[in-house]
């Protein structure tokens, strides 16, 4: 009589994801409130996401005018104790050597969001690459640009790596983003290289409680903010540099001012006085005028 057969083992269990931990009350009741402010923006008709159209046409003298208030102006000024809304001039800044951009998400944000943001990241990087000419990539192989997507709980604990991310951050600008204020709904800090006036290192923080539509408005603005529009202007439209919130995603009038700010005939580093007429010839021939 043959020896009776020992059972195989189990195959091993696949191993589980760690399910993503619950929202605070803090982190729900603000989840609440920006739907219902995307909800009232919408009900106004904000949040525009056609890029404009007849009732918002502009001229070449209006997009060079928004180009020098946005990309030679400041937004806030740092006075050593916070940062402060207030526009100052300042000079041309943007990028001079390859953007790699990662996205970091809290341990709060569930899976399916992770992907629908990241996907919509990588693409809108391609289309800012391909309007600016500037090699920028989603990777994480040394990054210098992290857009961080937090809810409320992730955000309370992240002030040791924000200081990794932004070696020197002051501490008016740590506040900034550990002490946010509701109706902040999302900033960009950059930095300029050492020695040089190019950016260097940037972090863009998108609040995850936001629904869908605020959020990739934050993610269209902040991004293209830390490319070197770093200021808003009230003149501004179709716009989403613009604090009306009109328009929510990156319009044709904004892909103009990148392709005006990454234009070789500007340099890094210029004042007001020498880019303005250099952007107002660049404005003519992208709007069609004369050379």
């Amino acid at each position: 009589m043959a020896p009776p057969s020992t059972p195989a083992p189990p195959p091993d269990a696949p191993p589980q994801r760690p399910e993503t931990p619950a929202l605070s009350p803090e982190s729900e009741a603000l989840r609440t409130h920006y739907q219902r402010v995307q909800n009232d923006l919408l009900v106004q008709g904000l949040l525009r996401t056609d890029g404009g159209g007849p009732d918002a046409q502009f001229t070449d003298t209006m997009l060079a005018r928004n180009f020098v208030r946005i990309a030679l102006f400041s937004e806030y000024v740092d006075t050593g104790r916070e940062l402060r809304a207030r526009e100052n001039p300042s000079r041309l800044r943007r990028w001079d050597d390859p953007v790699r951009m990662e996205v970091e998400f809290g341990d709060t944000i569930p899976p399916a969001q992770r992907r629908e943001d990241r996907a919509a990241i990588r693409d809108y990087v391609a289309r800012l690459s391909r309007v600016t000419g500037l090699d920028m990539s989603l990777t994480t192989a040394n990054p210098n640009f992290h857009v961080l997507v937090l809810n409320e709980d992730d955000r309370a604990g992240y002030e040791p790596r924000l200081r990794q991310l932004l070696p020197g951050i002051s501490d008016s600008a740590l506040r900034a983003v550990m002490d946010l204020p509701r109706d902040t709904f999302c900033l960009v800090l950059a930095n300029s290289a050492p020695g040089r006036p190019s950016y260097g290192r940037a972090v863009a923080l998108i609040r995850g409680e936001h629904p869908d539509l605020m959020r990739m408005a934050c993610i269209h603005e902040e991004i293209a903010q830390g490319l070197g529009l770093a200021n808003d202007s009230p003149q501004a439209r179709p716009s989403i540099f613009n604090d009306d919130e009109e328009f929510g995603l990156l319009t044709y009038h904004d892909e103009l001012l990148l392709k005006i700010l990454y234009d070789d005939r500007l340099e890094t580093g210029m004042t007001a006085a020498e880019a303005a007429p250099i952007a107002r010839q660049i404005a003519r021939e992208l709007m069609g005028g004369p050379a």
